[in-house]
């Protein structure tokens, strides 16, 4: 028997009334759905975001960083702050072989509370007077207390020494290579305070000064500057302690000039003669 149209649309009211409820239901969500999404549309587009990051912009961020950073000290530069306190001028004065009146000059660093100061005895040697310009400008009147010829070192004892004496660090000549880092600081050629920059080339060098008929044993060679001036300064290691006193330079000719071969007495022969011990 077929459904009769009233049950059929019956039906259809109860099937409206069923959807009517739903719409009810999910209207308000899709409206507040749709509420939130306008309201972020429009703060973003009242309040934007950060543009994204460019490769340019990260260059120049690393620039600005990079030019702001302090680059730190060179070692050498640190080594040459250490020593430079207890680093000396040595100035002669005294009579040539005519009876004319004769100069030099050499170097020299203090090496005890005292103010003794260690250098090469050929810097002093037949000197009537020796003038010591410290590094704070002041200056005295010294006399060698004490010499060693085999090792040409000599040491000096200023009639005033400074109002601050710092004494320079004693290292250990015995430790060094062939290829560790070596620093001079002196005043080559009278241009004061002067530092150069090399290696220990060798150890154990022997060499006779010319005319002096007297061999020097055991000696550091280095290949970093020395000069006239030079002479009775220290070597220094990297870490700014003293491990030689600058006493030649080799050349095959007879001209003062350096040309890669520098000699030092190893600092625990030349500290016995200040009576130190040698590091």
């Amino acid at each position: 028997m077929s459904e009769q149209p009233a049950t059929r649309l019956q039906a259809w009211r109860q099937r409206l009334r069923r959807l009517g409820a739903g719409a009810r239901r999910t209207l308000p969500f899709i409206g507040g759905m749709l509420a939130a999404f306008l309201a972020v549309a429009a703060y973003q587009k009242l309040y934007p975001g950060p543009a994204p990051l460019t490769t340019q912009d990260i260059k120049n961020t690393l620039a600005s960083v990079m030019a702001s950073a302090t680059v730190p000290p060179s070692n050498s530069s640190l080594v040459y702050q250490v020593i430079q306190p207890s680093v000396v001028l040595i100035q002669t004065k005294g009579t040539d072989t005519n009876g004319q009146p004769d100069g030099g000059l050499g170097t020299g660093v203090i090496v005890n509370d005292s103010g003794a100061i260690l250098t090469a005895l050929h810097v002093v040697t037949g000197a009537k007077e020796i003038d010591i310009t410290f590094a704070d400008g002041s200056q005295s009147l010294a006399v060698i207390t004490s010499s060693q010829p085999d090792n040409d070192i000599a040491v000096l004892q200023p009639n005033q020494p400074p109002a601050q004496i710092v004494p320079a660090t004693l290292g250990n000549a015995g430790s060094l290579h062939v290829g560790d880092e070596a620093y001079v600081v002196g005043n080559p050629l009278g241009l004061y305070s002067s530092m150069s920059a090399g290696v220990v080339s060798g150890l154990q060098r022997n060499f006779t000064p010319p005319g002096a008929g007297r061999e020097i044993k055991g000696l550091i060679q280095v290949d970093a500057a020395v000069n006239p001036g030079n002479s009775g300064g220290p070597l220094l290691n990297r870490a700014g302690q003293v491990v030689g006193i600058v006493t030649a330079l080799i050349n095959p000719t007879k001209e003062d000039v350096f040309i890669g071969i520098g000699l030092a007495v190893p600092i625990a022969s030349a500290a016995s003669g200040a009576g130190l011990p040698p590091d």
